[in-house]
């Protein structure tokens, strides 16, 4: 699937609970998302320059909460839904004036959700995640996070004993994961699981000097990481299909210490002769009045020919309230 980048959009509302607020989208505004597979929730830093005093002081003291959307023609939509936790006013000289938003996706739920229940033995892990998904939407902030509405296959053979869940959810939902290999993160409002070893089945990006591509890829320690123009349809978990024969390798150390460092990396952070990743990190930065206007992305390189273990059958999971949970298409494959 390929998608030109012309004709940037955007959109910054910031409202209330009860969802009504204001539109900047018309501001110069500058903003720095930060987005990843990882547990902690994702967060952004949004300025908004010169507005009225009295509209500064509504930002500050009655809303709560921030959507942000961004892209192209063909490639607009959200970047960032989250929570308001700090507004700051100032200035950058005598006739420019700011507000600044620091926001989190999910953090009310992730900080202070807590779990205080038993499992009966006979039940499956299953059971297990969906209770400790609904502890963390009890303990979200108004019910502002759901779940996605299925899960990755688990085992279907019940335990041998009960078990007591108490604590912080979080640190319960970070042990249960790693017990059957999976991953889990809040991806706007949405509660997300995914295998270690697989990715979320859809669309695939294709990533192109044609469709935004800049620059040559770089191998690093943390992954294969390269700047795009600001595409919204790329997210955390998804594969991207980079058309690029070049990607910088990374230099390795010579001394004798850094050889077993060079060895996992090696087998590590691989590329992909098909240019096939899933995204780790997916970075997005701008300023309406200005040019930034990236994403920023670090990658895995994965084999696609193989099954991935986040296929059909998956368990649905009840209704909730919050956002909409996206449906998850079948398919998939590793990651190497």
């Amino acid at each position: 699937m390929t998608q030109q980048q012309y004709l940037r959009q955007f959109s910054c509302v910031i409202a209330d609970a009860s969802g009504n607020g204001l539109d900047f989208s018309d501001f110069q505004v500058r903003f720095n998302v930060r987005r990843g597979d990882y547990q902690a929730p994702n967060s952004c830093d949004v300025r908004i320059f010169n507005v009225a005093d009295n509209t500064a002081n509504q930002i500050q003291n009655e809303f709560t909460q921030i959507v942000l959307q961004a892209g192209y023609e063909g490639s607009y939509g959200v970047i960032f839904l989250g929570t308001i936790k700090q507004v700051r006013k100032g200035r950058v000289d005598a006739k420019n004036s700011y507000v600044d938003v620091t926001a989190g996706d999910g953090d009310s739920a992730y900080n202070f959700a807590t779990c205080s229940f038993s499992l009966a033995a006979g039940t499956t892990p299953a059971n297990a995640v969906q209770a400790l998904l609904q502890s963390l939407i009890a303990g979200s902030l108004k019910q502002q996070i759901s779940a996605q509405s299925t899960l990755p296959p688990l085992p279907t053979n019940g335990r041998v004993r009960g078990r007591v869940f108490y604590g912080m959810t979080r640190d319960a939902m970070r042990e249960l994961c790693r017990s059957y290999g999976l991953k889990w993160s809040i991806q706007d409002g949405v509660i997300t699981l995914i295998p270690l070893t697989g990715y979320l089945p859809g669309p695939i990006p294709v990533l192109s000097p044609d469709t935004g591509l800049i620059g040559v890829p770089e191998q690093t320690q943390q992954g294969i990481e390269m700047r795009v123009l600001l595409n919204s349809n790329i997210k955390i978990g998804q594969l991207v299909q980079l058309q690029s024969a070049s990607v910088n390798l990374n230099r390795y150390g010579l001394d004798t210490a850094s050889q077993a460092i060079n060895d996992g990396l090696a087998g590590q952070i691989k590329t992909n002769a098909d240019g096939y990743y899933y995204v780790m990190v997916a970075n997005h930065s701008g300023e309406t009045r200005g040019n930034d206007w990236y994403t920023d992305l670090t990658c895995l390189a994965v084999d696609a020919t193989l099954t991935s273990p986040f296929a059909p059958p998956t368990i649905p999971i009840p209704a909730t309230t919050g956002p909409s949970a996206v449906p998850v298409p079948a398919g998939g494959g590793i990651i190497q």
